[in-house]
């Protein structure tokens, strides 16, 4: 039976399921509406133009000038987070049971001069404030995602404590949390699970970075929601909430930077015309040569295209929204060997070969059904993701991936605090080479998993445990060219449980801890089990091993939350033991030498997937101080500790431990609103903790930064603009996790690096109507 078959097959039976369960619950009643009053809790006015939103229905509605709000045609029954929050006021959310009849919710929200953000986290099993939530969650809001970067992992990465990436140049960015990476870190989008062949060194994730409404950035492990690639964390890319009934909203954006001179513009409308909802969004970026302080990197130009969009329903039995994108990137990269020059003074705009064509289509569609107190989520996916790697127009190496996805989920309804959860998700990959070269064979990946889920909340305690069962299938095919194996293929199947606990206290408005513990596992992907070739953009030849057996993680962590008008932060610690964790080695010696086209040899290093046992740990946190309205400064910290217990030396790829202090000024000028001035330092510490047989250790290194912006009136439609500058002083270093920096194996080639970029000021435009 193929894996389609078996996909729906489970499905009906879910609903079946489903069916029974609901029938014993109460029918559905009439429909109600949500409303209420903000206003300012010191001096009773009511506050126009605060955003309320209700995430787990994707609405959200601005206030009157009395300061009033009306959400209509809400179901009669279930409890709704509504978040509330205005620029200037601590933002507050509240749990709605709009079972009880002729609530109105009348909100006073206070003053601050802090930036405390309460607000609502949806990536979890149950969505919840970020007091009452036990995962390890920072959101990365929409007027922070507008902060110069070159791609959507380096914006996350300058502003989540934990998290980092591994670079190839400003172009490619690969998310890391906590030391974990690659296929380890899920991230979702459009509600489903971004699979691009993750487990390559060199290319990211192929999102627009100005499509997203918001990011939220879970640390730990979700597996239990997200199964067996989660053992790391999530990234969940939110998409705009829809407008008010009514209403047509947009915004243009523009911005441009002097170190490789990229181009960024976005244009996006969305609607809501009676329930009927639909977003359309196109972006452009184009990029050449970076710069370095010893000149521009060779072929190191980038430029994507993205055209995205979505029609949908909202309606009183919740909502459907089909959404579509279509995504293209090409990114040179320079093929080099020891000797050969590394930097020109040609800032070119054209792209030379070698470079990749990497292209990303998706169709999802997102389904919330309210049945009675309870709902049931129902995402589905398709997608396409084809990455072409050429030395001239024809591709030598082409992967053709094609990707089927379901989840479902069945909220049941609240009982004496008791919140209960069952779910489904399951996945079909079908992947293809089309070019003259490989590096992976053919394979076909199922996965199937199921899950329980139950919270409690009670005074100011959460408390919530889960388990999940999941069953993987990977079978790489047999391949024979000209006569000579060059993949065996390979049939594994790997099944397993995981579980996970945690709990938080509010002991007050300032101050809340959360704790979580648990275990999961991770299957070997097809290219750790079956890799046999040239991996071009790594310039190394990479051989899997099938006998590869599945991780197992055991994790805990814990953080202190506080927050106060004058000093706000957080501290949290975690340790990580991962058994039988996989990665690619290399050793002094051990190469092979190859003909290439044109009749010349040509030696690379091999590299193997073996599996050790490992332990991470470290710490992660914020200490802001506001001690004055205008005056705000904010400094994040994080530190990672990677052992390779099994060989008794340091994990490769471990980010070097960071802290980021920035000093801002938001001083009243009249004719401006929003006005700042900000400088900044990265504090980089000394990486010599690596993998000597093929890591060499990188430097400390501080670089400053700074920014000036503010929003205009033309009229009455409000322009953002803004100036911000990076590595002012155009400091050489080499970062700890850069793919560029020296520490290839020949003995030869010990001296080959390439600098990060040297200084770069971005100006940008951002107008919302």
């Amino acid at each position: 039976m193929k894996i389609q078959t078996r996909l729906f097959v489970l499905l009906y039976t879910f609903l079946l399921v489903i069916s029974s369960i609901t029938a014993s619950i109460a029918s559905r009643g009439v429909i109600n509406d949500i409303t209420g009053t903000v206003t300012d809790a010191k001096t009773n006015q009511p506050i126009a133009g605060a955003t309320v939103s209700i995430p787990q229905l994707r609405i959200n509605i601005i206030t009157n000038a009395d300061g009033k709000f009306t959400f209509t045609a809400v179901p009669s029954q279930g409890k709704y987070d509504v978040e509330i929050k205005f620029i200037g006021y601590t933002s507050v959310v509240k749990t709605v049971d709009v079972a009880v009849p002729g609530q109105s919710l009348n909100i006073a929200l206070n003053p601050s001069i802090a930036e405390i953000k309460e607000v609502v986290i949806t990536g979890t099993p149950i969505s919840s404030n970020n007091k009452s939530n036990s995962t390890s969650a920072a959101v990365v809001s929409r007027e922070e995602l507008l902060a110069p970067a070159s791609n959507l992992v380096d914006a996350l990465a300058k502003q989540v404590p934990g998290m980092s990436q591994v670079t190839t140049g400003p172009g490619i960015s690969k998310p890391i949390i906590r030391g974990l990476g690659y296929n380890r870190i899920v991230t979702i989008s459009d509600g489903i699970k971004q699979e691009g062949q993750q487990w390559g060194d060199e290319h990211g994730i192929e999102l627009d970075q100005n499509g997203a409404d918001r990011v939220e950035v879970l640390r730990g492990a979700a597996s239990l929601l997200y199964g067996s690639d989660a053992i790391g964390g999530v990234i969940n890319v939110l998409e705009p909430l829809v407008p008010p009934p009514g209403s047509i909203k947009g915004e243009v954006l523009s911005n441009y930077s002097t170190n490789n001179g990229l181009t960024s513009s976005s244009v996006m409308l969305t609607g809501n015309q009676n329930g009927f909802v639909w977003r359309g969004r196109g972006s452009y970026q184009n990029a050449y040569n970076f710069k370095t302080p010893d000149g521009y990197y060779i072929n190191s130009g980038y430029n994507n295209t993205n055209f995205s969009g979505m029609l949908g329903l909202n309606k009183k039995w919740g909502y459907s929204h089909l959404n579509f994108s279509y995504y293209k990137n090409n990114i040179g990269f320079y093929d080099s060997d020891p000797g050969d020059p590394l930097y020109t003074n040609n800032a070119s705009r054209t792209l030379d070969y070698p470079r990749q064509d990497i292209r990303h289509y998706k169709i999802a569609l997102n389904n919330n059904f309210i049945l009675g107190a309870g709902s049931l989520k129902l995402d589905l996916g398709y997608q396409k993701n084809q990455r072409r790697e050429l030395d001239n127009p024809i591709p030598s190496l082409f992967f053709d991936l094609n990707t089927y996805s379901l989840d479902a989920k069945y909220y049941l309804p609240e009982n004496n605090g008791w919140q209960p959860l069952i779910g489904l998700s399951a996945s079909d990959e079908d992947s293809h080479n089309k070019g003259e070269e490989v590096l992976v064979p053919e394979y076909n990946r199922n996965s199937i998993g199921t899950f329980v889920y139950v919270k409690k909340t009670w005074d100011k305690n959460t408390f919530n445990v889960g388990a999940r069962y999941d069953y993987i299938s990977n079978v790489g095919k047999a391949f024979i060219k000209n006569g000579t194996t060059v993949f065996t293929g390979f049939n594994n199947k790997f099944s397993n449980i995981s579980g996970a606990a945690g709990y938080t206290h509010v002991f007050s408005d300032d101050l809340s801890f959360k704790a979580n513990a648990g275990t999961a596992f991770r299957a070997p992907n097809p290219a750790e089990l079956g890799s046999n070739g040239v991996h071009e953009g790594t310039a190394r030849y990479e051989i899997g091993n099938g006998n590869l057996t599945a991780e197992r993680s055991y994790q805990t962590d814990a953080t202190f939350e506080f927050g106060h008008s004058v000093i706000t932060g957080s501290l949290g610690v975690y340790e990580n033991y991962v058994n039988n964790y996989i990665y690619a080695s290399g050793a002094k010696g051990d190469q092979i030498t190859l003909i290439d086209d044109n009749g010349n040899p040509k030696t690379y290093d091999v590299y193997r997937y073996g599996q050790v046992n490992a332990n991470l740990y470290g710490l992660e946190g914020s200490l802001n101080f506001h001690p004055a309205e205008f005056v705000h400064l904010d400094n994040t910290f994080s530190y990672t500790h990677a052992q390779n217990l099994s060989f008794n030396k340091p994990l490769p790829l471990t980010p070097a431990g960071v802290i980021h202090n920035t000093l801002r000024f938001e001083p009243k000028v009249k004719g401006l609103s929003g006005f700042y001035v900000s400088a900044g330092l990265d504090n980089y510490f000394k990486q010599y903790r690596i993998d000597a047989t093929f890591e060499t250790p990188t430097n400390a290194y501080t670089l400053i930064n700074a920014g000036i912006g503010a929003t205009v009136k033309w009229g009455k439609q409000p322009i953002k603009l803004y100036a911000s500058a990076s590595n002012l002083t155009n400091k050489s270093y080499y970062d700890a996790l850069s793919r560029l920096r020296p520490g290839r194996l020949s003995q030869e080639d010990v001296n080959y690096g390439v600098l990060n970029p040297g200084r770069n000021i971005t100006f940008g435009v951002y107008v919302p109507f």
